[in-house]
């Protein structure tokens, strides 16, 4: 069994439940909780997000930190599955005018009520880790993304077999459906995701402030010509 298979399988007690309990808790003090720590990853998301040519969708947006970090030349769309998160959003949005914000919906990011390749990018920044599936949730991203376009995440990864991986393992086993999220998260579960996606191709991955806490990870949905194009390449040019 994969690392990402037994990973999960281990801490599969978190669910949408747990997730919505827990993020009622933390709408009231999340932003004064988790700003200042987030907040390099958010801009990196947003950045990278922001140089899409079309609109861009935001998953699992939570309170909205990052919409004011989009370009005002953006198309921004929000979704999430807590409405008290939701709302919180929203009072931002008004708050500081952020015309470049289509919409906040509730949704599970599982079953998303958009078509197929709709959106030119999807960002979803401290994310995977909340969510019960995270590879179903990649899939759906992957869905409604155009080809040509990226997803852009921001998370923990974590390390192996040192005393902050064995901790962060004795946190899922314990604490996980409490907290909201999942503390430990291997790097297999997005890499094994990529391996089964012929189409999708990692552009990006490096450490962030503060201290590589986190990741920044671009993927790109390659177009039925561009991966036709790579895959005809002269091996010296495609290695390059």
């Amino acid at each position: 069994m994969s690392e990402a298979r037994n990973y999960l399988r281990e801490v599969e007690t978190l669910d949408n439940g747990n997730v919505e309990a827990a993020y009622a808790r933390w709408a009231p003090i999340y932003d004064l909780t988790f700003d200042i720590l987030l907040k390099p990853g958010r801009r990196a998301a947003a950045t990278a997000a922001s140089k899409a040519r079309g609109p861009i969708l935001d998953v699992g947006v939570g309170t909205g930190l990052e919409l004011p970090m989009f370009a005002p030349d953006t198309q921004v769309i929000g979704v999430d599955l807590s409405e008290p998160m939701l709302r919180r959003a929203a009072q931002r949005v008004r708050r500081e005018r952020l015309d470049h914000v289509a919409g906040l919906v509730k949704m599970d990011a599982t079953r998303m009520a958009f078509p197929d390749a709709t959106f030119a990018c999807v960002v979803a920044p401290y994310m995977l880790t909340v969510v019960p599936e995270p590879q179903a949730v990649l899939d759906e991203l992957a869905r409604v993304l155009r080809p040509g376009g990226e997803i852009v995440l921001v998370n923990h990864v974590s390390g192996k077999d040192d005393a902050i991986a064995l901790f962060e393992a004795w946190l899922d086993r314990h604490m996980a459906p409490k907290l909201g999220w999942r503390p430990q998260f291997p790097w297999s579960i997005i890499g094994d995701w990529i391996d089964r996606n012929p189409r999708m191709r990692l552009v990006e991955r490096r450490p962030l402030a503060p201290f590589g806490l986190f990741t920044l990870t671009r993927i790109k949905r390659m177009s039925a010509e561009s991966k036709k194009s790579e895959e005809s390449a002269p091996l010296e040019l495609a290695l390059a």
